[in-house]
């Protein structure tokens, strides 16, 4: 019998669809997943032809995090691969998605927890089905935040709110998360695969060369003086006049006409 691929992939439009495959297991986090996805989010990263990425998961959950039947038996076999799990994969798969060149959305379809729900704090635009939810669930395992989860969210929603989350390790539903700023919009869970696509589709014939510095400026700016963040508004700004895309969009401005975006 042939074992179903653990990392789905899927292009239309300029837009590459990741989709975590083990709907059995809720898309919880092996070894073998994680390498895929970072082999994934790396090759998206260098393919001219994919504008933007869309990661979701299969079936009824997003992601639940680290697949705790695999991570206690290596416990259990004194294997050393859990304890480096968060540099080999959890960091560098973090790190692909912030540093990703172009845009990426989380469609986030039910659950999305730990490790998982960070990879969602991390995307530059998160879409949540009506059912879906979102846990901080470290605690509850011993644990403490990885997977950038402890940059990200207080980015998102604020340092107070982020320690209630993954202090008390509560479910925060689709409407809430929606409130506090978690994600930027739900829609009924028939509908998340179609808008996702939609806003993916218009990112990827948009100036993703300009989306790029957008990224890169406002990772700069969270952390830095107002010197700091104008100088690099300043740099990315005399790049971006240079570009093929800035000239094409005021053209087609005097023109009035749609610009033809090549990301160049």
């Amino acid at each position: 019998m042939t074992t179903p691929d653990v990392l789905l992939t899927a292009d239309a439009e300029g837009v590459r669809t990741l989709t975590l495959n083990r709907p059995e297991a809720y898309n919880s986090l092996t070894v073998e997943l994680k390498e895929r996805l970072l082999a994934e989010l790396r090759a998206a990263a260098d393919d001219a032809d994919v504008r933007a990425i869309v990661l979701t998961g299969a079936g009824k959950a997003f992601c639940a995090g680290q697949d705790l039947k695999e991570h206690v038996g290596l416990l259990q076999a004194n294997d050393p691969a859990p304890l480096h799990t968060v540099s080999d994969h959890y960091n560098p798969i973090v790190k692909a998605i912030v540093d990703m060149p172009k845009p990426v959305i989380a469609a986030v379809n039910g659950t999305a927890a730990g490790a998982g729900a960070a990879f969602a704090y991390a995307s530059d635009l998160r879409i949540a089905a009506e059912s879906s939810s979102f846990l901080m669930a470290f605690a509850n395992v011993g644990l403490g935040p990885d997977s950038g989860a402890s940059w990200t969210l207080q980015r998102l929603i604020g340092l107070g709110r982020a320690a209630e989350l993954m202090l008390l390790a509560r479910t925060v539903d689709s409407a809430e998360a929606q409130r506090i700023g978690l994600v930027g919009e739900v829609v009924p869970d028939e509908e998340l695969a179609a808008r996702a696509q939609t806003v993916a589709a218009k990112l990827a014939a948009g100036p993703t060369v300009a989306y790029s510095k957008i990224k890169h400026v406002l990772a700069i700016s969270a952390q830095s003086s107002l010197d700091e963040a104008l100088a690099a508004e300043d740099e990315a700004q005399t790049a971006l006049g240079a570009t093929a895309d800035h000239t094409e969009a005021v053209e087609a401005f005097v023109g009035k006409r749609k610009p033809n975006f090549q990301g160049k």
